[in-house]
């Protein structure tokens, strides 16, 4: 089978009438450049399908790259990235830019200038510049999806959310509870939707009405599921259960509860979403839905070593599998709704 020529510099800079030297800084992510070449550098390197060849006197390391430091989500997935990359003897950096969504502009470009030899993004999504930059300097990466929602053939690793949301509402339902609520996460969110269109199928099937006002929009933050669900107590007629997007909403059910006199799980079941450690750490331990956050770092390492070898894989979505842990904040409710 013939292999596809690989296109050159010298060729580039024919198309382009560039010098090799111009076409090599902005590879390198030299600031010495106009914006205009560097714009039409980028586009020949873009549509030439221009692949850099792999280093093999750099020193070698993984970099990781977040929108915040900081959370039990996010070490749990850094601490996953460096265990696996330590087998295969790399070492791991961390960067912090952009918003949730994606990373800065900024980021972009120093990564270029520091050549990692494969990224891994806590991120919805990368900006197409960005990605066919990456792509043109060989550098693979990978989406660690905390959203839910990455664009078509972005490398990416998630968890089963719908599923997730489902798990965690039978089990509520299967203890006796009918009046159900949900407090998700941000409304353009992917996960977030998700996760609540798992809670109303499962309540469809069991042939469970949902009140409008049992369905919150939070911001996977302590304070915001504290404040929906002191709302929801407040109602005439308020839920048996909460069933919280994250764990850290669903401490903050806690709180509500607590400063309203609720008694969880005796008044109050209380389900949340990750299994991050503080879920053990909670007063009740928090019944919830586990995602294999470490596993889903193992995988994204994986999928980046494997694409040094091979550029296209062939598989570039992975979704790993959630499961409900019961531990002490769900029990029957108190009286048959």
């Amino acid at each position: 089978m013939a292999q596809t020529k690989r296109v050159t510099l010298n060729e580039i800079a024919a198309q382009t009438g560039v010098s090799v030297t111009t076409i090599s800084k902005v590879l390198n992510g030299a600031a010495d450049v106009s914006s205009a070449t560097r714009e039409l550098v980028e586009d020949h390197l873009r549509t030439s399908g221009y692949r850099r060849r792999r280093s093999t006197q750099r020193r070698e390391y993984i970099e990781v790259v977040l929108h915040a430091l900081g959370g039990d989500w996010a070490l749990a997935v850094i601490e996953g990235v460096r265990e696996s990359a330590a087998r295969v003897g790399m070492a791991v950096s961390l960067s912090v830019s952009g918003d949730r969504h994606s990373p800065g502009r900024e980021w972009l470009d120093a990564v270029i200038r520091r050549r990692p030899t494969g990224i891994i993004l806590l991120f919805a999504d990368v900006p197409a510049e960005g990605r066919e930059a990456l792509k043109a300097r060989g550098i693979p990466f990978v989406i660690i999806d905390p959203a839910g929602d990455p664009a078509p053939g972005i490398p990416a690793v998630g968890s089963a959310n719908w599923s997730g949301g489902v798990a965690a509402t039978r089990h509520l339902l299967e203890l006796g509870h009918r009046r159900i609520a949900a407090i998700t996460g941000p409304e353009q969110v992917m996960c977030s939707l998700a996760r609540l269109d798992g809670y109303r199928a499962a309540m469809m099937s069991a042939g469970v009405a949902v009140e409008p006002e049992w369905i919150r929009f939070g911001d996977f933050q302590r304070d915001g599921g504290e404040r929906h669900a002191a709302a929801l107590l407040r109602l005439t007629d308020p839920p048996t259960a909460i069933f919280a997007g994250n764990d850290l909403q669903a401490l903050g059910v806690l709180h509500a509860a607590a400063a309203a006199g609720v008694a969880v799980p005796r008044e109050l079941s209380v389900v949340g979403f990750d299994d991050l450690p503080i879920a053990q750490l909670a007063s009740p331990r928090l019944t919830t839905i586990r995602q294999p956050l470490r596993e889903m770092a193992e995988h994204a390492t994986r999928l980046v070593l494997e694409s040094l070898e091979n550029p296209q894989p062939k598989v570039t979505r992975v979704e790993l599998a959630t499961s409900l842990v019961v531990r002490d904040s769900t029990a029957a409710p108190a009286q048959s709704a």
